[in-house]
């Protein structure tokens, strides 16, 4: 296994939450990465733009591989989220929100707001919320409290996962040490994703009214 001290430019970089996701992957390789995922996506706090980026710029270093790292993070990511299904399935929305807001460092208001999503976009907004902060996590609660479909909650997660842990990963990795400025800059790959998102709806709409128009005649 790599020595991760000396694959990062100065040791003052490792401390923290940096300095705890070095440990766990230098003990794990690319399962730790899959279990930060999963510990990230179960505990909003821990954040993804600080983890994935740093696994990205390990697998240039030697000793964990990048496509593993990939494979992993996706996966523990998705054993998150299916843990969140479940609860929202099981216990329901109000109870899950009141049971998990009594953790440390988690607002009430990021629930609501992934219920709101939710609420708002439906189906999409499994997709299009792995890839925003204060939803990213959440997203999974009312989707198991509204018993979505498994297998199409299943796809929707993996698929936003993959695209959101493929761009940090490879961030980390082009940028070499400097993997840091992704966590930095990461509130511009947000409006990237909102103005995607904002794309999409606007062509949902046109979609609709030409489909109504079509119908009509």
């Amino acid at each position: 296994m790599i020595s991760l001290l000396k694959a990062t430019a100065a040791a003052d970089e490792l401390t923290g939450i940096v300095g705890i996701a070095a440990q766990v992957i230098e003990a794990l390789g690319e399962w730790g990465v899959g279990l930060l995922t999963l510990l990230e996506t179960v505990f909003p706090p821990i954040p993804s733009e600080v983890i994935l980026p740093l696994a990205g710029f390990l697998t240039q270093q030697g000793g964990i591989n990048l496509i593993l790292v990939f494979v992993t993070s996706t996966l523990g990511a998705y054993a998150g989220a299916m843990l969140l299904y479940w609860l929202g399935y099981k216990v329901g929305l109000e109870r899950s929100i009141k049971l998990l807001s009594k953790l440390p460092l988690v607002d009430r208001e990021d629930f609501e707001k992934a219920a709101e999503w939710f609420e708002r976009h439906g189906k999409s907004a499994i997709f299009f919320g792995r890839l925003l902060p204060g939803v990213r996590s959440l997203i999974s609660l009312p989707a198991g409290a509204e018993r979505m479909n498994l297998v199409t909650f299943s796809i929707f997660t993996v698929a936003g996962t993959g695209v959101w842990n493929a761009l940090l990963i490879g961030a980390g990795a082009l940028l070499g040490q400097q993997y840091h400025l992704v966590d930095q800059y990461s509130r511009f790959l947000n409006y990237a994703v909102y103005a995607g998102l904002a794309a999409f709806v606007v062509w949902l709409i046109i979609r609709r009214v030409k489909k109504r128009k079509e119908s009509a005649q």
